[in-house]
């Protein structure tokens, strides 16, 4: 038997935003079935990394791939959920919590026969219907499913959002800051149900400034400013000397870099 393929591998990876450099020499391999937590100033290309991934941002060179695979491929599979940092939607526009959440489940619906998809969206293939109704579960808003997104508090939305991501049964979950302005009941259960995901075996990636949060629950840390200046346990990257190597862009050779898989 061989290894499984490499959640998120990365070879000598370099982006940029309008000929302006973001990321630079990025060389890393994650594991299947764990959480990272990529910590970095802002402006150190950490959403940019993600963005890499979804495609919404294309290397200038390097290779990525995605459980083997390329990116392209694995999104047209559905094995990667994006919750984004700040969600491109109108708030006010009268749609409910579980309509919301449904939206994570549309790249599914071209798979299903024409049939089904010329039904009314919540009436088509029951798996979608059962997929939403699950994912609203696990992060305690079912009870909430039939109010318009735009009366829920920010807490509350970020928790949909994070519904939106679950409902996509996905092997990877991308998180951008998914902690950022929520309330502390609400960061609790969203850190609560990211466990649970990890337990069964999802791969976790999380952007976060919470380092708290990243010593308590990651399993390793990724420490970026444009090039990547460590990965390993959180308690070595988040040392006092792992941090200020972090804050000023110097590459550690001791707790290195993990190498890329072969």
């Amino acid at each position: 038997m061989t290894d499984p393929a490499p959640a998120l591998q990365a070879s000598r990876l370099y982006a940029a935003y309008h000929q302006q450099p973001v990321l630079e020499d990025i060389s890393l391999s994650l594991p299947q079935g764990q959480w990272t937590a990529i910590v970095g100033p802002n402006g150190a290309g950490k959403s940019s990394l993600l963005n890499l991934v979804i495609g919404s941002l294309a290397p200038l060179r390097g290779e990525l791939r995605i459980l083997g695979n390329s990116p392209a491929a694995q999104r047209r599979a559905g094995n990667i959920a994006y919750m984004a940092q700040q969600e491109n939607m109108e708030w006010d526009f009268p749609i409910s919590v579980r309509e919301t959440v449904l939206t994570g489940r549309y790249g599914m619906m071209r798979h299903d026969p024409l049939w089904r998809r010329l039904l009314p969206r919540y009436w088509a293939n029951p798996s979608h219907r059962q997929a939403v109704e699950a994912a609203l579960e696990a992060v305690d808003m079912a009870d909430h499913a039939a109010r318009p997104i735009g009366e829920l508090s920010g807490g509350q939305k970020k928790r949909v959002m994070l519904a939106r991501a679950l409902a996509q049964q996905a092997k990877i979950l991308l998180l951008d800051e998914p902690l950022a302005g929520v309330d502390p009941p609400s960061e609790a259960l969203i850190l609560e149900t990211l466990e649970r995901e990890r337990a069964a075996g999802r791969t976790v990636i999380m952007v976060t400034h919470d380092m708290q949060g990243a010593r308590r629950h990651a399993d390793n840390v990724m420490l970026i400013n444009r090039t990547l200046i460590g990965m390993g346990p959180p308690e070595e990257m988040l040392s006092d000397a792992m941090l200020a190597r972090l804050a000023v862009g110097t590459p550690s050779t001791e707790h290195g870099r993990v190498p890329v898989a072969a």
